[in-house]
């Protein structure tokens, strides 16, 4: 128990830590980069890559995999654990209410444990990394991940603990879709995918980046 309490104050301690500050200019990035809509660019990229790369059928092995994946990650996070575990976000919590900044009246639902986006993205991230098999389009995936992980914590509706436990489900869920994806395309596991066609993914990364680096806060 004073084990399982000791953890708790540390999740408060990391998540107080990493959420808010006094920069508008971080509240609106934050606010922007946890949105969806915000990386279409970026998800155009992944689906044009896969799309070019592969002959009808592996491309709708891989469509299906990622669809179930991300049902299933984001299923067991909203339907499954966030009711039963029942635990308050940060920005519903009575005893931290008066420590947490709020970002724009955004609070989210009532329950985080634990987080769908951070399943959801670190399943992608992961499931793709593992395709394409590329560096630079591995540290885009991850690092796209990683800040909407960040974000999460940052606008105050997850604590720590709720994104690390997402995240490292969305991973679980990853390796056991490639799995299967392998076991079904073994060829896949030699498939080479073009440079120039990957080289979209880092390229609709960062410009995405770039324009949420641009703070619209102070011209509109």
């Amino acid at each position: 128990m004073d084990f399982l309490l000791f953890l708790d104050n540390l999740d408060q301690s990391i998540t107080l830590f990493l959420n808010g500050s006094d920069s508008l200019y971080l509240d609106s990035f934050a606010f922007l980069a946890t949105k969806t809509f915000t990386w279409i660019l970026f998800f155009a990229s992944l689906l044009y890559v896969i799309f070019r790369e592969h002959d009808f059928r592996s491309f709708l092995l891989v469509i299906f995999f990622l669809i179930l994946g991300l049902f299933i990650a984001d299923q067991v996070a909203s339907s499954v654990f966030k009711p039963w575990v029942a635990r308050l976000r940060p920005s519903h919590d009575p005893l931290l209410i008066d420590q947490i900044d709020i970002v724009n009246g955004y609070r989210g639902g009532t329950y985080g444990f634990f987080s769908s986006h951070a399943s959801n993205t670190l399943f992608v991230g992961t499931f793709l990394s593992l395709l394409f098999r590329h560096r630079s389009a591995t540290l885009c995936l991850i690092l796209w991940g990683v800040l909407n992980c960040w974000t999460r914590v940052y606008l105050g509706v997850h604590y720590f603990g709720d994104v690390l436990v997402g995240a490292l489900f969305g991973i679980v869920i990853a390796l056991g879709c490639y799995r299967l994806y392998l076991y079904l395309l073994p060829k896949a596991n030699v498939r080479a995918y073009a440079s120039a066609t990957l080289d979209y993914i880092p390229l609709s990364f960062w410009l995405t980046l770039l324009l949420l680096a641009i703070p619209w806060q102070l011209y509109f």
